[in-house]
């Protein structure tokens, strides 16, 4: 009945999971299905009707094999581990359910249920990466301190992270599976979002793939690049440009006036070593003519 941490768990939650084996001393009690709730920190939001009836099926027939785990909490009790069970249960009609009560934390309950659904890769790309942001939030984590506790690269947690910053539409294609992690990844570095909608829309519709879905791009910022490197010219003021060149030959050096649409500014006077400045140190002050 026993869970164990897999091999590519950080040790900071690799160690939890052995708190969630039911030993001979554990006692196993029946809690009605009224009396419990789902975990909070449940990073899964979707649940599949299909897999759930199969299990309620199952149920029916053979019971609740292995007991879930809870915690206690005000008014009942809190589900840690099991929750397709206790769904399951519901949808099979019964009335009661075998429990091992147990004492975690919101902060194990939390990298316990990311961890167990990590793990059976049960989260699509976008429950992963509100699951590690919660976890950042909540428990005031790095990005480097929670790469250590889960097991996995900085990088693979900031591109998770990045995710994140994708519009709306584009995170539900993602959390429906519509859109792949890596077609997301391709296109979430883009800085306008209409672009980004209207390319995962393209992509699904045409069923690009990931090289073709970056390579199209690649072509955009290529564009995008031609045309930061010829930017438009704007007309300075001819009057700003005489008293500059004035300036300049006051004080023999490069003189810049920078001003607003309200008549405010700065001068500017460049120089090139301690002599130069104190030149014009000089001439500021009028010691010399």
């Amino acid at each position: 009945m026993s869970k164990r941490a897999g091999s590519g768990l950080g040790k900071g939650l690799g160690a939890l999971l052995p708190a969630l084996d039911i030993n001979d001393d554990d006692k196993v009690i029946e809690i009605p299905l009224s009396q419990l709730r789902p975990n909070p920190y449940q990073p899964r939001k979707h649940f599949s009707d299909e897999t759930i009836q199969e299990l309620a099926a199952s149920i029916k027939e053979h019971g609740v094999i292995q007991p879930i785990i809870v915690r206690s909490v005000l008014k009942g009790f809190e589900i840690i581990a099991g929750e397709r069970r206790f769904r399951a249960s519901q949808a099979s009609g019964l009335q009661t359910i075998p429990a091992v009560v147990k004492k975690f934390t919101d902060q194990q309950v939390m990298e316990i249920a990311l961890i167990e659904n990590v793990q059976r890769e049960d989260l699509n790309a976008m429950e992963i990466a509100v699951a590690y942001q919660s976890l950042i939030d909540q428990f005031s984590l790095t990005q480097e301190v929670l790469s250590t506790k889960v097991g996995k690269s900085r990088s693979h947690i900031a591109n998770f992270l990045r995710l994140l910053q994708l519009p709306e539409e584009v995170k539900e294609y993602v959390s429906r599976g519509t859109l792949s992690m890596g077609h997301a990844k391709a296109i979430v570095g883009l800085k306008d979002k209409k672009l980004i909608k209207a390319l995962a829309d393209t992509a699904i519709k045409e069923q690009w793939s990931v090289r073709e879905l970056e390579e199209e791009v690649k072509k955009l910022e290529e564009k995008g690049d031609t045309k930061k490197a010829k930017p438009k010219q704007t007309r300075k003021d001819p009057y700003i440009n005489e008293v500059e060149e004035s300036l300049r030959e006051v004080y023999r050096t490069t003189v810049k006036i920078k001003h607003n649409n309200n008549n405010k500014g700065k001068i500017e006077l460049l120089y090139f070593s301690n002599d130069d400045l104190n030149r014009l140190l000089e001439l500021l002050q009028g010691k010399t003519s």
